[in-house]
């Protein structure tokens, strides 16, 4: 087990918090007994996700105390509004160990000849920019400390194209490789870098792709058992508590029943 899970309760920062993979991920490390930073647009939801790690039957064991949390009401396309939230982190919560930039998500799957410039726009600023902005303002102070580790939800569609994925893939091949770059910036500190790349996993992520629309996002489910938000924790925390001289670079994962499709061909 890591010296980072070990040492000390390592305080975990978790955009997206408040539902799907960064809800299950911070459930997660709260039965590890980690204290969390939760951040997210809604605010509502972090308060319900509060209210039930905070009950000590769900945190952990019996007689486990709740894990300590700070809520962040947080839109991380806000540049100024994310170096405010971890400028003023209360002390006992900003020598921040875990990042987990989670935050993110696909709008929309049209063709890039018809899809609409603002959705293209919203996956860049969160995807992208909103990661670039949470690392840059917490990387400096773990690698001045020599401790932390950075773990970026990417997809696989950082590898995979696909129709439809045009600028969400390139989103999260940007992921991908800035991942990659920064192990080589950051290398002869004991800062560790993760890209985490699920496939098919259920949660939120087609509602809001297809903006509500519950029975396309359904359809995308059918006949099928896709990945679950608590794989995905799953995975988040097994990389964070491997031993501190271990770093995996990427993980990809997909569920049993998908696999990847042969070129596309059009044949006249």
């Amino acid at each position: 087990m890591s010296a980072t899970m070990t040492a000390q309760p390592p305080i975990v920062f978790i955009t997206g918090a408040s539902s799907g993979f960064g809800a299950a991920i911070a459930r997660r490390f709260a039965g590890l007994g980690a204290r969390l930073v939760l951040a997210a647009r809604r605010y509502e939801r972090l308060e319900a996700l509060a209210a039930e790690l905070s009950d000590s039957r769900i945190a952990g064991p019996a007689g486990a105390r709740a894990p300590a949390i700070h809520l962040i009401r947080l839109d991380v396309r806000d540049r100024g509004a994310v170096d405010k939230a971890i400028a003023e982190l209360p002390p006992e919560f900003s020598e921040v160990t875990v990042l987990v930039n989670n935050a993110g998500g696909a709008l929309g799957l049209s063709p890039a000849h018809e899809a609409d410039l603002n959705d293209w726009e919203e996956m860049i600023d969160t995807n992208v920019k909103g990661l670039l902005y949470c690392t840059r303002a917490l990387l400096p102070g773990m690698v001045a400390r020599d401790r932390g580790h950075i773990i970026n939800i990417g997809s696989v569609a950082a590898e995979t194209p696909y129709p439809g994925s045009n600028v969400y893939g390139a989103c999260k091949a940007f992921v991908a490789q800035f991942s990659l770059n920064l192990r080589s910036d950051i290398l002869g500190s004991r800062v560790r870098v993760t890209d985490i790349e699920p496939g098919m996993a259920e949660t939120e992520f087609s509602v809001v792709r297809f903006k509500g629309d519950q029975e396309k996002a359904a359809a995308v489910y059918r006949g099928v058992k896709p990945l679950s938000a608590e794989d995905i924790a799953e995975s988040v925390v097994w990389c964070a508590m491997l031993p501190e001289h271990v770093n995996v670079n990427r993980l990809e994962l997909m569920p049993v029943m998908q696999a990847f499709a042969g070129f596309a061909v059009k044949r006249s």
